[in-house]
């Protein structure tokens, strides 16, 4: 449904995008994470045809509606859009919001399809308020009732709940994605939250300066980093030395991981370490299981209460420190020494240099 090829764009002297791709399969939900200034939304506002593009070629559902000489203009495109600050009509009813873009629709036609977002988005009972009678999650849902009404071909969503507190912010993200997987819309979503990012979407593409470090799903970007900027700001994590002893196994201080290879992925090129390499190896905090019986132990440094969990930062004996996610249950106080062992599913390695 969309597809982007070797997408470069630059503001002045500074260069924004440097050879973007990315692919959305028709009905699936996508999204562009990253910091600010990695240049995500300049992306979405190029796919939109809010800005000129530069270089490259944007398809929609196979048409090519943007390369460096030719750009089909934005009202053409059949591309919705929810802004973070909504954008409501404040003098509209929700309904007269809803229909806004039905104006050239017959008057039978607007109401049915008015009526369908209302109950879709749950807001029939707002129906004639205006959107200052309505909370921060009822505007939201105005908004995106009123991008889907005109039924787009992709939906684009600018950090559409960083107004809203957490809790809202969480809810609504999981109740956007239900509502765009009853409608079979494609999406694309634009965030610097990683927990909006992995309610929300299908694939995501964890940007960096300007270029897309990976694109894939929300389990492989966490599992499996291809970079050490996507394993560093997905998730969290730390990364301790070690080093390979075979094809499938490598030795960190807290024992030796087994069962897979270790692939070092430094700038996206993945291969295998030979015997002896000296590796950095990725351990996420369910990586590290708290076992009083184990004889591997570590002191608590710093824990962070989480209600079902505490995160406890922990020093090992070489006074490194490691994540650990355990149950709240297992209350343990700062200076505490516990033991641990090593549950690693996925082992990832970079290179030590």
């Amino acid at each position: 449904m969309l597809s982007l090829a070797d997408v470069a764009h630059a503001h002045g002297s500074k260069a924004v995008l440097k050879g973007v791709n990315l692919h959305l399969e028709p009905g699936e939900i996508g999204c562009l994470l990253g910091p600010s200034g990695c240049g995500k939304t300049t992306a979405l506002r190029l796919i939109a045809g809010l800005e000129t593009l530069q270089a490259g070629q944007i398809y929609l559902n196979g048409e090519l509606i943007a390369n460096a000489r030719q750009q089909t203009p934005p009202q053409q495109r059949q591309v919705g859009l929810v802004f973070q600050d909504f954008a409501l009509f404040p003098h509209l009813t929700v309904a007269e919001n809803i229909g806004f873009g039905l104006r050239a629709w017959s008057r039978t036609e607007r109401a049915a399809r008015v009526r369908a977002m209302l109950q879709l988005t749950g807001l029939s009972a707002e129906e004639n308020r205006t959107p200052h009678q309505l909370s921060g999650g009822q505007q939201q849902r105005v908004a995106l009732a009123r991008a889907l009404a005109p039924r787009p071909r992709l939906l684009l969503l600018d950090e559409p709940f960083s107004s809203l507190d957490v809790d809202l912010r969480e809810r609504l993200s999981i109740e956007v994605r239900d509502i765009l997987k009853i409608e079979g819309i494609t999406a694309l979503l634009v965030t610097h939250d990683q927990h909006e990012a992995f309610a929300m979407a299908d694939k995501i593409g964890v940007m960096n300066d300007g270029v897309i470090e990976q694109w894939d799903t929300p389990y492989r970007l966490y599992h499996q980093p291809r970079t050490r900027f996507v394993a560093d700001f997905v998730g969290e994590g730390v990364l301790l030395p070690g080093r390979v002893v075979s094809d499938s196994r490598v030795e960190i201080e807290l024992g030796l991981l087994e069962g897979v290879t270790a692939a070092a992925c430094d700038g996206g090129s993945c291969r295998v370490y030979g015997q002896g390499a000296a590796v950095n190896v990725l351990l996420r905090p369910d990586d590290i299981v708290h076992d009083d019986a184990s004889p591997l132990t570590a002191i608590v440094e710093r824990r962070a209460f989480r209600g079902a969990d505490f995160l406890y930062t922990l020093r090992l004996k070489s006074r490194r420190t490691v994540l650990a996610l355990v149950p709240s249950h297992h209350d343990h106080a700062i200076g505490e020494t516990i033991g641990i062992r090593l549950a690693v599913d996925h082992v990832v390695a970079f290179s030590a240099q």
